[in-house]
């Protein structure tokens, strides 16, 4: 039998050096260190850090360091972002609505039944409560959009929910909403509520409420061209006024200063009448006969006693009648 040797491969060929390996893992284990011992918030964002699952702290916008995952992780909230929820209805995108039933039919204070359509614009105003005192938070604000709209609703009238009232409606909700959150302190602030659309659950019914509305319109487009014929008159009523009121001035005036020059003619009459009284007397007669019976001829004459008549003679007509 033939023995063959096989020659053995050197040991210090095949052995790895074990620091060559313990640097390697250092290595790694370091690199994993660093890419997890930092983190960047943008100016929309918050982060919440936590240490062993426990919170520890908020950080603001910027570039922040932290202890490796698992000993410390970081949650980042969008708290600048405005958020919609929407109620009565679901938005599925270009255009197209599908409408929720069990969220927008409400019932009024007169004991009608409505369908709503609104939604909450709303925001994160505390990362920490929002992410730690509930487990549900948006199921909290929807839960309480759906009460305080149901309460605002069940104490109004159905004309008011339709048409006039809803700016007094939503402002209400917001109220409402506010106070239940505030109470639940969830870390949420509602911006605004707006209602998109109010409709009755009957076409008859809302037909009805459209004539309404029609008829008030109505309503205020003669109101406003009364309004406009009411201010095209008034200038002309007031520039017609001042004209007889100037007249009326003028008139005024005019009669002052006639009755002045009666005044200045009667006193020089009546001086004349103080220092020639019979000569007066006659010239004032001659001047009234002659003014009243313009025409007629006048005898005068002397009687025994030296005193003048003054008699008309002739008949006033030619005729000679009376």
């Amino acid at each position: 039998m033939k023995v063959i040797n096989i020659p053995k491969t050197p040991r210090n060929l095949t052995k790895i050096p074990t620091k060559l390996v313990i640097g390697i893992v250092a290595a790694i284990v370091l690199l994993i260190i660093l890419f997890n011992s930092w983190y960047t918030v943008t100016d929309q964002q918050q982060a919440v850090v936590l240490t062993f699952g426990k919170f520890t702290s908020v950080e603001g916008a910027g570039i922040h360091f932290k202890l490796p995952d698992p000993i410390q992780s970081v949650i980042k909230v969008p708290v600048q972002m405005r958020q919609k929820l929407e109620l009565g209805y679901r938005d599925q995108g270009k255009g197209n609505y599908i409408s929720v039933d069990e969220e927008a039919k409400m019932i009024t204070g007169d004991f009608n039944i409505v369908k709503i359509d609104f939604f909450i614009e709303w925001k994160i105003s505390d990362p920490q409560k929002y992410l730690f005192n509930s487990i549900d938070p948006q199921k909290i604000l929807r839960d309480s959009s759906l009460g305080a709209a149901r309460s605002v609703v069940g104490s109004t009238l159905i004309d008011d929910v339709l048409t006039s009232g809803k700016i007094t409606i939503e402002n209400e909700i917001k109220d409402k909403l506010i106070q239940s959150l505030d109470a639940y302190d969830i870390g949420i602030q509602v911006l605004d509520v707006k209602i998109q659309d109010s409709e009755p659950p009957t076409e008859e019914v809302k037909q009805a409420f459209k004539d309404v509305e029609n008829a008030k319109q109505s309503k205020e487009t003669a109101m406003n061209e009364a309004n406009k014929y009411k201010n095209s008159e008034i200038p002309k009523a007031q520039a017609e006024a001042d004209r007889i009121l100037r007249s009326a001035e003028s008139a005024k005036q005019k009669k002052i200063n006639e009755a002045k020059g009666e005044v200045v003619k009667f006193q020089k009459i009546f001086e004349e009448y103080r220092n020639y009284e019979g000569v007066t007397k006659t010239r004032l007669y001659l001047e009234a006969m002659e003014e009243i019976l313009p025409g007629i001829t006048v005898y005068i004459e002397d009687d025994s006693d030296g005193i003048q008549k003054i008699v008309p003679l002739k008949p006033f007509n030619s005729e000679g009648g009376q």
